[in-house]
C-alpha cells in the first residue's frame, strides 16, 4: 500500500527578493545551513526551502518528483533550454535529459538546475536506447502530419516529453524515435508558440491529469 499524497494547500509566497539573516534563536534541525541562517538567503527558492542546504533541498525534491521525464534536442545552442529547466524544476519533473551538444545557456534556468536533475545524451539514437531501457515511452511535441491534439491525449503514467529546437522543431530522428506525437492546439496566425512556453504548457497538461497533489486527481479518484 502506497501512502497518500497530499495536495499542498495554494499560499502566495512571501518574497522573492530574499529575507535576511535569521531573526531569534537558530532552529537546529540538519537540513538548515548555519551560513544561511547568519546572512541570509536571496536564492530563488519557495519560502518552505528558505535556509536549507541546497543537498537537502534536493533530497527532500526527490521524495515528490513526479514521473515524467523531459527532453530537449540541442544541435544549435537553444537558448530556450535554461527556461525549460526552469519550468521542469517547478512542476517537479524526474529528470531532464539534453540530447547533443552538452553546452547550453543556463542564463533562463535561474540557478533552477542546481536542483534538477540533469542527464546528457550524444544523439538520438542513445537517447532512445536510454528510454527504451528504462521502458519510458516517448512523446514527441510537435505539430507535424498525424499529431494528436493535446487535449485529447491520455498521457502515459511514466513518459518522457520530446522536445525540439526553436525554429526547426524536432529531427526527422527524433519523430522516429517517438511513440507518440502530440500538438499543443493553437487559435491564433502564428505557426508556432515558443519552445519553453510549449514545455511549460506540456507539463501543466501532464499534471492535471497524472498529478496525485492535485485537488480533485488520481489519489483522491482512486
Amino acid at each position: 500500500m502506497t501512502e497518500e499524497r497530499v495536495a499542498p494547500e495554494p499560499h502566495p509566497e512571501r518574497t522573492t527578493a530574499g529575507v535576511g539573516p535569521w531573526p531569534g534563536e537558530w532552529p537546529t534541525e540538519p537540513f538548515y545551513d548555519p551560513e544561511l541562517l547568519e546572512h541570509g538567503d536571496s536564492r530563488n527558492v519557495i519560502d518552505r526551502y528558505r535556509y536549507w542546504k541546497m543537498e537537502a533541498i534536493v533530497a527532500d525534491l526527490d521524495e515528490q518528483r513526479h514521473t515524467f521525464h523531459v527532453a530537449i534536442e540541442n544541435w544549435q545552442h537553444d537558448m530556450n533550454i535554461g527556461s525549460i529547466v526552469r519550468s521542469a524544476n517547478a512542476f517537479a519533473a524526474d529528470t531532464v535529459h539534453i540530447v547533443g551538444r552538452r553546452r547550453w545557456n543556463k542564463r533562463g534556468a535561474m540557478v533552477t538546475d542546481r536542483y534538477q536533475h540533469v542527464q546528457y545524451h550524444e544523439s538520438i539514437e542513445a537517447f532512445a536506447a536510454w528510454a527504451a531501457e528504462q521502458q519510458l515511452p516517448v512523446i514527441a511535441i510537435d505539430n507535424v502530419e498525424g499529431c494528436v491534439p493535446m487535449e485529447t491525449f491520455e498521457w502515459p503514467e511514466r513518459c518522457v516529453m520530446l522536445f525540439g529546437q526553436e525554429g526547426p522543431g524536432l529531427t526527422d530522428e527524433a519523430v522516429a524515435a517517438a511513440e507518440q506525437v502530440v500538438e499543443i492546439t493553437q487559435y491564433g496566425s502564428t505557426r508556432s508558440i515558443n519552445a519553453s512556453a510549449a514545455a511549460a504548457v506540456t507539463m501543466f497538461s501532464w499534471v492535471t491529469q497524472r498529478s496525485s497533489f492535485v485537488p480533485g486527481g488520481p489519489a483522491a479518484r482512486s
